[in-house]
């Protein structure tokens, strides 16, 4: 479960990651030994200057071990451990921290993945692909980024200041201070540097989404843009995306670049110190020799790497700006909730029934304006019924509210006389088989976009469905027949051949409620006929609704409803509807060519 997204982001992210705590724990001590180990050089040199001045009146000496050649080997044994710890607890560390970022950049990628698949239809409808991309790829590799090195340097950054100010505390307390002096200027400074960052980083990852979203919108209408010869307008429009991008990050970059410096500025006030006023204790005889070197090295170690501070500062903002658009994408509601009444497919008779129901996209708005208006109608088992009318008459909306992508304001949709929004939406679409006018393939092959959604269906059935879909000679005239490669969106296909393996798709499925929207509205006189009887093979057993603009596909349904501007008008046969001579009769004459009476 997400924190509220007034939480800090390094917040919500850390209990977003608690079942990581064994993972972290374990990183973090490899981290903080390694730095341990990398502190102990500065000693071991201390302690060879001390060997070297004191000679047998030196520490090591004085445990025992006067003779000089033992000394200076008791010292190269050390550092030979020393460093192959150092070295050991960097490759645990480096790969801990990199294999905990690879998990978390997964896991988190995928809940928000399948937490996007659960937001309704509305919301993609009133967002870009490439915006919801950025999120789902460039934010959480941000992330990703600052888990596989700016957690560590922070945890070195503070081990390093709580084992060197220690040690300086307790060695030389009268300077010490000179030492310490820069720190609370340098947290202080990276607080303030934080807050001026995040608003700008967060205009950059807003900026990264924009362009994004332009880019996969002009790859996806590449074909458009070729026939309008709009190339370089869309290079334009893109060329000024990008550049208020790179100003953006201009902004960004101007801030974070200056705090190094500073830092460095800082820094040298303390280094200086200590090498001035520890250097007239050293002359003075109240500082031994190697104590003073090894003091001069620590204050290097203690102070240099805070200047990495300004990298790792960049890092941490850039990913909680990423962060906490990839949090806020998970504490996105669904409006629309599951329901939790099964419905097991092979359970539903198809009895599909709408009553009172009203409908209007963008409810609430000031702009909502109504869509469907008092709409009953009633589809029996088995029966084909057809949805026709005018552009704009709400057809396809009907469509849309049966497969629950939307929910009505008021009245109800039923399907064996349960609302459906009690239902399981699970069950609810498994058990209707939707063809649409926009025929949707995957990138892959032939065999794998005829199975879709019915993943483990054998060859035999695949085939089969193919033949009355009236698709398997066209795919077996294919360079690898079903196995050829389809590509992004049916590229490689015709509009009439995508629409056959689409009417293919729902034969495997074989639901018991079938929707066909318009399903040859974009194909050729031959490809409709070749539809057409597929149509007929397939709507046997079977409740079935045809939304349709073309008439002549719909003259032998069981019921025609006619809609207009979101209101049923008529319904019946089609010769009971010709008879009547109203909307029905109007829209067959001028779609056959009749004079009009």
């Amino acid at each position: 479960m997400v924190d509220s997204p007034s939480r800090h982001p390094m917040r919500r992210l850390l209990s977003y990651s608690r079942q990581h705590k064994k993972a972290i724990a374990l990183a973090s001590t490899y981290s903080i030994l390694n730095k341990l180990f990398d502190l102990a050089p500065p000693a071991l040199i201390g302690a060879a200057v001390d060997v070297v001045v004191q000679q047998e009146d030196s520490f090591i000496a004085n445990m025992g071990f006067p003779d000089i050649m033992t000394q200076l080997w008791i010292l190269a044994a050390a550092t030979v451990i020393i460093w192959t710890m150092e070295s050991a607890f960097q490759y645990l560390y480096s790969v801990q921290w990199r294999n905990l970022a690879q998990s978390l950049q997964h896991e988190l990628r995928l809940d928000t993945y399948a937490h996007v698949q659960k937001l309704e239809l509305a919301y993609f409808e009133d967002r870009s692909t490439g915006g919801l991309m950025a999120v789902l790829n460039n934010d959480i590799n941000q992330l990703e980024r600052f888990l596989d090195s700016g957690v560590n340097n922070i945890l070195q950054v503070i081990t390093t200041v709580v084992v060197i100010g220690g040690i300086f505390i307790v060695t030389i307390p009268s300077v010490s201070w000179m030492a310490l002096l820069p720190m609370p200027f340098v947290v202080i400074g990276s607080m303030r540097y934080q807050k001026l960052l995040a608003p700008r980083y967060a205009d950059v990852r807003e900026r990264v989404g924009i362009l994004n979203g332009q880019l996969a919108n002009n790859l996806s209408g590449i074909a458009t843009i070729k026939s309008f010869t709009a190339e370089s307008h869309e290079e334009a429009r893109i060329g000024d995306l990008s550049q208020e991008y790179g100003s953006s990050n201009r902004r960004a970059i101007i801030l974070s670049s200056a705090f190094v410096p500073l830092i460095r500025l800082i820094i040298a006030a303390g280094f200086l110190s200590i090498l001035v006023f520890g250097g007239r204790l050293a002359v003075q005889g109240s500082l031994n020799v190697g104590t003073y070197s090894v003091l001069v090295f620590l204050t290097q170690r203690l102070l240099w790497p805070l200047t990495s501070l300004g990298e790792t500062m960049d890092l941490y903002q850039r990913a909680m700006a990423s962060t906490t658009r990839v949090l806020n994408l998970l504490d996105t509601a669904p409006q629309i909730q599951d329901g939790d009444l099964a419905l097991p497919v092979n359970s539903v008779r198809g009895d599909v029934r709408f009553d009172n129901v009203c409908f209007e996209y963008d409810s609430g708005s000031d702009t909502a304006q109504p869509v469907i208006r008092d709409l009953s109608l009633h589809v029996p088992v088995g029966d084909t019924a057809a949805i026709v009318g005018a552009t704009g008459a709400g057809k396809s909306t009907v469509v849309k509210l049966l497969l629950r992508f939307y929910d009505v304001q008021s009245g109800q949709v039923r399907l064996d006389d349960r609302d459906i929004r009690d239902l399981r939406m699970a069950d609810l679409r498994s058990a209707i088989g939707f063809v649409s006018q926009d025929v949707f393939l995957f990138h892959g092959t032939v065999r794998e976009n005829i199975a879709y959604g019915t993943f483990d269906a054998p060859m035999e059935k695949i085939i089969e469905s193919a033949k009355i879909a009236e698709a398997h000679e066209f795919i077996m005239e294919l360079p690898h027949g079903y196995d050829t490669i389809v590509g992004e969106r049916g590229q490689k296909l015709s509009g009439g051949q995508r629409q056959r393996l689409s009417i293919a798709r729902a034969v495997v499925k074989d639901p018991p409620v079938l929707i066909l929207d318009e399903a040859t509205s974009s194909v050729d006189n031959e490809t409709e006929a070749a539809i057409q009887r597929s149509m007929e093979r397939i709507i046997v057993g079977r409740t079935t609704i045809v939304i349709a603009h073309r008439l002549s596909t719909v003259r032998n349904a069981d019921r025609i409803f006619v809609l207009e501007r979101g209101k049923l008008k008529e319904q019946g046969k089609h010769e009971e509807l010709i008879a009547a001579d109203g909307i029905y009769a109007g829209l067959w004459r001028v779609q056959t060519g009749e004079r009009a009476s």
